[in-house]
């Protein structure tokens, strides 16, 4: 089972991550002692993935709390949530659990509690989140093996496994619980450019697991499902709008209307605190720009000349109309449109 966060001693500890920038050559894990270590290590992919960095940013405001001078516990709390929330822009499950975490401390502060008691409880709450993850990912593989049979050709786009949330992931929970089930499957494996999360995790995943996998280009989807060998597609995704509109890592918007075009069913693996109903549609998600550099140096190697523009977008926003379903933690969303997802998101959370 991939362990790609955890906290370690009490509430002066520390956040060890799994460093995902090495992988798949090679497994180190490093320490996060203060709040600048975190926000780099979100910002900088160290930790990825819509449910781990909102799971390292609970731990991140346990980590900023460490240091504060006295009486000023409240406005260190709002810089240490302010710091973490302008690391990446896109994926709402950061800003939820800095919302929970940030709700709770008042809470705590206003019943009474003193700086050192809260600081104890919120390193509970950020343990409950992660705990929690563990749960909606295993629950949302419940509900989503059923949608595959045995023997399929299954594409993924990105990288949706236990490195992006916890233990067995959203999208690629979907894949191993079929596994569990006894059920054989085939996946596709986009390389997912300009970053290769597809190549370095999502195919580095599924053979720790023993799954045949099979890695492509981004461009090849096309042919590879013009060949009958993908009978459906399971993506996960950083925020999904009021009306089922979703946004995920760059390219997979693409693959939702290649999906389309051959009659293959395009499915959404996420937990219910990946829906942002503050907005309406995807119009309204903002789509994180990055680094030029990461398009004409990438890894370090220049491949496009010098001065040449640039754009980089890190995510796109998927239709809900493209959307077969939508997996979550309390079932499936089907058909995709903003009264089922507001049904789904009023069942009970026990999971």
């Amino acid at each position: 089972m991939i362990e790609s966060i955890r906290w370690v001693g009490d509430v002066d500890g520390t956040l060890v991550l799994l460093d995902q920038t090495r992988l798949p050559t090679a497994q180190v894990e490093i320490e996060c002692p203060d709040l600048k270590t975190v926000f780099e290590a979100i910002q900088m992919l160290r930790v990825r993935g819509a449910p781990a960095i909102g799971i390292a940013a609970a731990y991140g405001v346990c980590i900023g709390l460490q240091q504060f001078d006295d009486g000023q516990f409240v406005s260190r709390l709002e810089h240490v949530v302010e710091t973490l929330a302008n690391s990446r822009p896109t994926a709402v499950n950061l800003f939820w659990a800095l919302d929970r975490m940030k709700t709770a401390a008042a809470d705590l502060l206003e019943s009474g509690s003193t700086p050192e008691e809260t600081r104890a409880k919120l390193l509970e709450q950020a343990q409950a989140i992660h705990d929690e993850d563990r749960q909606m990912c295993h629950a949302i593989g419940r509900h989503g093996a059923g949608l595959l049979a045995d023997g399929q050709g299954v594409l993924t786009h990105c990288n949706a496994g236990g490195l992006a949330t916890s233990e067995y992931g959203t999208a690629l929970s979907v894949f191993f619980t079929a596994q569990d089930e006894g059920k054989s499957l085939h996946v596709f494996v986009d390389e997912t450019r300009p970053l290769l999360q597809g190549s370095r995790l999502t195919a580095w995943e599924l053979l720790q697991r023993d799954i045949p996998a099979t890695l492509i280009c981004d461009s090849m989807a096309a042919q590879v499902m013009r060949e009958g060998k993908i009978q459906a597609v399971v993506t996960g995704a950083d925020r999904i709008a009021a009306n089922g509109d979703t946004a995920n890592k760059i390219g997979t918007y693409s693959v939702a209307v290649l999906a389309k075009a051959h009659d293959i069913p395009f499915y959404v693996a996420a937990p219910t605190n990946t829906f942002d109903l503050s907005i309406a549609s995807g119009a309204e998600i903002p789509i994180e720009q990055r680094d030029a550099e990461e398009i004409t140096h990438g890894f370090g190697k220049q491949t496009a000349p010098t001065g040449v523009g640039v754009y980089n977008p890190a995510f796109d926003v998927t239709p809900a109309d493209l959307i077969a379903a939508i997996i979550t933690e309390r079932g499936v969303i089907d058909p995709v449109n903003k009264e089922q997802v507001a049904a789904i998101l009023s069942v009970d959370k026990t999971i």
